[in-house]
C-alpha cells in the first residue's frame, strides 16, 4: 500500500496555468488546482466543460497542454507514470467475445509483461476480480455482461498493477441508483485499503456529496477546489449543486458587469 501521509510527494496532482487550445478554442483556460493522495476527489461539472481533456492531460494522452501538471511526483506524461497510473475511459475497454477472466488475462499479460511470472499475474487477475466482485461472473461472456458490470471489467483492468492513481471518467454514466450506489463504495475501498488517489469525473450533482473533495468545472475553468462541507458552508447552500448553482451565477454576473459598465 501507497501511504502519501508518510511520503515526501504532499500532492498526487498539482497544477498551475494548465491550458489546453484546440484551434481557436481554448478547452482548458489556466487551471490552477492541487488534488489530495489517497482520498476520492470528484471532478464536477457538465458535459463539455473539459472534464475528459483535463483527464487526458493528467494521463498524458492530451496534445497541445501548457502551463505545469505534475502528477505523483514527475511531469504528466512521464515514463515513470506509466505503471503507477490506472486509467478508465467512458466506454469500457473490454473484448466482449472474451470471459471476463480471459480479458484481464490478456491484460495481465500486456501490462504487467516483463514485471511478472506467470503466476504472479495470476494473483493480480484473482485480486482484481475479488477487487471489483466479479469472481463469480469471471468465466461470463463479458458481451453479456450489464453495463455495471462492464464497468466493473474495465475498473479490474486499470487495477491489475496496483496503482497509485485511478483516473476514471464518468465510470457511472447511465447506471441505475444501485449500481452507482455500488460503485462509489468500490472507489472509497479502493482507496482506504490501497491508499490510492482516485480521480473520478461525473456530470451528475447528487455524486459530489460523495467524495473526500471536489472539483467544480465550468466551461473550461475550475469554479471551486473544496470539501463539499466546505463549500456547502462558504455559499450558505445545503447540497453541492446549490452551491455550484450559486457560483456559475456569481461568475456571470462578474462577467456581465464590465459590459454593462461599457455600455453606460
Amino acid at each position: 500500500m501507497v501511504n502519501y501521509s508518510e511520503s515526501a510527494t504532499p500532492t498526487a496532482i498539482l497544477a498551475h496555468g494548465l491550458t489546453v487550445v484546440r484551434g481557436d478554442r481554448t478547452v482548458l483556460r489556466g487551471l490552477d488546482f492541487a488534488v489530495p493522495p489517497g482520498r476520492v476527489t470528484g471532478l464536477l461539472g457538465p458535459s463539455g466543460c473539459g472534464k475528459s481533456t483535463l483527464m487526458r492531460a493528467i494521463v498524458g494522452t492530451q496534445a497541445k497542454v501548457t502551463g505545469t501538471l505534475d502528477v505523483l511526483g514527475h511531469p504528466a506524461g512521464d515514463a515513470a507514470l506509466r505503471s503507477r497510473i490506472g486509467y478508465v475511459t467512458q466506454a469500457p475497454s473490454v473484448y466482449d467475445d472474451l470471459t471476463v477472466r480471459q480479458n484481464l488475462d490478456y491484460f495481465a499479460a500486456v501490462l504487467l509483461s516483463g514485471r511478472a511470472h506467470r503466476e504472479d499475474r495470476r494473483t493480480a487477475v484473482d485480486r482484481a476480480l475479488h477487487d471489483v466482485d466479479l469472481t463469480s461472473h469471471a468465466d461470463a461472456l463479458a458481451g453479456r455482461l450489464s453495463g455495471g458490470q462492464r464497468s466493473r471489467v474495465s475498473l479490474a483492468v486499470a487495477l491489475l498493477g496496483t496503482p497509485e492513481l485511478l483516473v476514471l471518467d464518468e465510470p457511472t454514466v447511465g447506471l441505475d441508483p444501485v449500481l452507482r450506489r455500488d460503485l462509489w463504495n468500490l472507489f472509497h475501498r479502493i482507496a482506504a485499503d490501497r491508499g490510492a488517489t482516485l480521480l473520478v469525473s461525473s456530470h451528475v450533482m447528487d455524486e459530489a456529496e460523495r467524495c473526500h473533495r471536489l472539483l467544480l468545472m465550468r466551461e473550461g475553468e475550475i469554479l471551486a477546489d473544496d470539501t463539499p462541507e466546505a463549500l456547502r458552508r462558504r455559499n450558505d447552500t445545503p447540497t453541492v449543486e446549490d452551491a455550484f448553482l450559486h457560483l456559475v451565477d456569481a461568475a456571470n454576473a462578474r462577467a456581465a458587469a464590465p459590459l454593462e459598465e461599457s455600455q453606460r
